[in-house]
């Protein structure tokens, strides 16, 4: 039953994608909003559909440029983070040329950068800058890598340049810097129990593990919950500078896990998944 259980959402998973990249890619070229509202509904029914419950604390920083500090964990991350808010991606210059996933990763508007070659450095840096004046969202994860998602790795502070970068300049002709907001997303439940420490490997995807094998060991394990919380904005201003808000990112996020974790936010009431908007607007209006 795991195997046809996995197998059938594998299925699904592939049909509903194929349907859904020209869609996608045809609302990139003709430069028309759902580009950024699809992949927050698409990645919400993936969510759906995986059994990924998810719970949110605080909320998303939206409506103007932001970037998101968040640990990770695994590929789901992708779809979780997603889900809770319309974001985009940093990610490293390989994973656009991964097979499907890459395809998905472009049509999200990634911003690819290559961190080996100093010389992409200014260039990725000015792509950063533009989506963020242009009011994007952009989620970087500054532990470098995965991890096994039971603690979080430290945050290294020469991939969050970007949190330095210049938005603007206030009435009083002072330079504004990016709002920077802390992201947790932490694994904590296995079909509605908490989840155990031996258990959790099972989703996340770290060191030499393979993909595919192991989202297909991870469809056959079952529902699990999530929690993230979102943590109050602050600049590289009001932080001290870029290690220091490295040490304060950090240290939020792997306060917020080790809270998650030991079953902290258990009875909180899990977010609505998200509405179209056409759908909201007429339930809004709607008589009480």
């Amino acid at each position: 039953m795991q195997s046809l259980r996995a197998a059938t959402l594998l299925f699904i998973f592939l049909v509903a994608t194929l349907v859904g990249i020209p869609w996608q890619s045809s609302a990139l070229r003709f430069n028309l909003p759902r580009r950024k509202t699809f992949p927050h509904r698409y990645h919400g029914w993936l969510c759906r559909l995986f059994g990924i419950r998810v719970t949110v604390i605080g909320k998303p920083f939206q409506d103007r440029g932001v970037l998101m500090l968040a640990n990770h964990t695994s590929y789901f991350d992708i779809l979780i983070l997603s889900r809770t808010a319309r974001v985009s991606f940093i990610a490293k210059q390989e994973v656009g040329s991964w097979p499907l996933f890459g395809t998905l990763a472009r049509l999200q508007e990634t911003v690819f950068v290559e961190r080996e070659r100093r010389s992409q450095t200014a260039a990725a840096r000015d792509r950063i800058r533009e989506r963020l004046k242009q009011g994007d969202a952009l989620v970087l994860f500054p532990e470098g890598t995965s991890s096994d998602g039971n603690r979080v790795l430290p945050f290294r502070s020469a991939l969050m340049g970007a949190a330095e970068i210049e938005i603007g300049a206030d009435g009083q002709g002072l330079v504004q810097h990016v709002p920077v907001q802390p992201v947790s997303v932490s694994y904590v439940g296995l079909h509605g129990l908490p989840m155990g420490r031996e258990n959790r490997p099972l989703f996340a995807w770290y060191g030499d593990m393979e993909l595919v094998p192991h989202l297909w060991e991870a469809l056959k394990t079952g529902p699990i919950d999530v929690v993230v919380e979102f943590h109050p904005p602050m600049t590289v201003d009001s932080a001290g500078g870029r290690k220091a808000l490295a040490v304060v990112a950090e240290a939020a996020v792997r306060a917020s896990q080790a809270r998650a974790l030991a079953g902290a936010y258990w009875d909180v009431p899990r977010a609505p998944a998200p509405e179209r908007p056409r759908r909201a607007a007429k339930l809004a209006k709607a008589p009480a």
